[in-house]
């Protein structure tokens, strides 16, 4: 069953609205608490893909991740962990819509666990959850409910209408895959 893809909720499309010209600067953060004394230690990461009008769900453009960055520097890691100790968040992306080139019209964004100490799925990690936020607005704070037989799961996509402006939508896949097989699935259309 590698690289197989469980949808967890339809993610309709929440948009944010207002005043605004939807989102615009983007925190991804991740928290999870770490592996009981004397086990190998839980290593997730944020991983963001980006893609064009051309191949909108097809292969990334680019991906960003914990040894990869962004090439205009409009997507970044800000924090890694690999062990989920520290206070607060263990890992964080920010993610500069506002500054992508026009030709990038979508962004996926998830969370893969690294599969180093033995295969663990979301149900493995304890307390494991995002929050995603435009400035000081949150549009999702969440665990993985529904995804905890996953490896992987894609958290929240944003794509960009034909006006130019960001809508973001939320959504839990599940997906039983490494990261290196999650980054060239993560994008495709499941629907």
């Amino acid at each position: 069953m590698r690289g197989n893809s469980v949808r967890i909720n339809s993610g309709k499309g929440s948009q944010v609205t207002g005043l605004n010209k939807g989102p615009s600067k983007v925190q991804v953060a991740l928290k999870w608490d770490p592996s009981p004394l004397g086990q190998p230690a839980h290593d997730l990461d944020i991983i963001a893909g980006t893609y064009t009008a051309a191949d909108p769900y097809g292969e990334p453009a680019y991906l960003v991740h914990f040894d990869r960055r962004s090439p205009d520097g409009t997507i970044t890691l800000n924090r890694d962990s690999q062990t989920g100790q520290g206070l607060g968040a263990d890992e964080v992306m920010t993610l500069e819509l506002e500054r992508l080139s026009p030709s990038y019209t979508r962004v996926v964004v998830g969370v893969a666990i690294q599969q180093g100490g033995g295969p663990k799925t979301f149900s493995d990690v304890a307390n494991c959850s995002f929050r995603i936020a435009d400035g000081i607005t949150e549009l999702v704070n969440s665990g993985f409910v529904g995804a905890l037989g996953a490896k992987a799961a894609t958290v929240a996509e944003f794509i960009r209408n034909d006006s130019g402006e960001w809508q973001f939508h939320e959504g839990i896949r599940g997906f039983d895959a490494d990261p290196d097989e999650f980054g060239g699935l993560m994008g495709r259309d499941y629907s």
